[in-house]
């Protein structure tokens, strides 16, 4: 069944006299803890830079700008499939050429693939006069998230498009809503390990009971009525997994241990970002922010782990053009 059916008629582009644009494409959050491929959000730092360049040839060519190893194949690329599928539904033969600095690591768990997919239907978009609509440049970039899980998913493609906090309430038919994105600080350690998204999702339970169904409906919820009211205690409350972080936290050296701390040091909450191993605090001011970083730095330094750590915010507008 397909995601979300393209019009019958294919689009004109109306193309950018520039001919190239640069985008910068933003990590995201996605299930935030409770909201199981259902919740994204967007963040300020890290982003990919990615440069892209129009051809008048139904081609797509991917480079690596820094030796990152990338699949040159686009249709194994995630920047490139999206691309693929953009290319079949414009009136006339178009093509990208498209240089990716990556610095979002694969398998870090803040959205890298999501990052590629997104950055390049933007940036191609804009370079065909913005024909397609945001919802079109989700359905797009879905198709990277397909390369790199097996699975298409909108969780980070959709905030990372969108920008602020989104709720994808339906991939069939795809349906996604914005949801008020308060002024909350962001703490992310990425400790040095990776956790592929395909092996992360393979070690779910199939099956869940009702009484922990019930409970994780409540804390999502209870999340989506907290940003939009702003209710910050409750948004405290409501980062709750009951179903998935349980099992996922199982990869994640020192997870307990980070969670607990950094709520003591004034966190409201958190969790594993995405599918780990990046982990995830969100806090009132950026005071407490930072005491959560040096929290989980003293902690992987204990365990003797590499990592790399961020204070940062919501990102509101997603994917930003920064020169053409």
């Amino acid at each position: 069944m397909d995601i979300a059916q393209p019009s019958n008629e294919n689009k004109k582009p109306n193309y950018s006299a520039a001919g190239y644009v640069k985008v910068l494409a933003p990590g995201t959050v996605a299930n935030l803890v409770c909201g199981f491929d259902i919740l994204g959000m967007c963040l300020n730092e890290p982003n990919d830079l990615m440069e892209v360049k129009l051809l008048k040839e139904k081609k797509v060519i991917i480079h690596s700008a820094d030796g990152y190893p990338l699949p040159s194949d686009p249709a194994q690329n995630t920047a490139g499939a999206p691309l693929i599928e953009m290319i079949n539904e414009l009136d006339s033969p178009t093509g990208f050429e498209v240089t990716i600095h990556k610095r979002i690591k694969p398998g870090s768990g803040i959205g890298s693939s999501a990052a590629s997919a997104a950055g390049a239907v933007v940036a191609a978009n804009h370079l065909v006069g913005n024909v397609f609509s945001n919802k079109d440049l989700v359905r797009f970039a879905m198709f990277g998230e397909k390369v790199a899980s097996g699975v298409k998913h909108a969780d980070n493609v959709a905030p990372c498009i969108f920008g602020g906090i989104t709720l994808i309430r339906s991939i069939h038919p795809l349906d996604i809503i914005s949801i008020p994105s308060p002024d909350l600080f962001v703490t992310i350690v990425h400790p040095q390990i990776e956790v592929r998204t395909k092996d992360a999702r393979q070690i779910l339970r199939k099956e869940v009971l009702l009484k922990d169904a019930i409970r994780q409906w409540g804390n999502i919820a209870g999340l989506v009525a907290a940003f939009m009211q702003n209710d910050l205690d409750l948004i405290g409350r409501s980062l709750e997994d009951v179903i998935i972080e349980p099992v996922r936290s199982i990869l994640i050296p020192g997870f307990d241990e980070v969670k607990m701390k950094c709520k003591e040091a004034g966190a409201l909450g958190g969790g594993i970002s995405g599918s780990g191993p990046s982990l995830f605090m969100l806090s009132r001011d950026e005071a407490t922010a930072k005491k959560v970083q040096t929290v989980m730095q003293e902690i992987y330094n204990q365990i003797g782990l590499e990592y790399h750590t961020y204070v940062t915010t919501i990102n509101k507008t997603g994917v930003k053009i920064i020169a053409e």
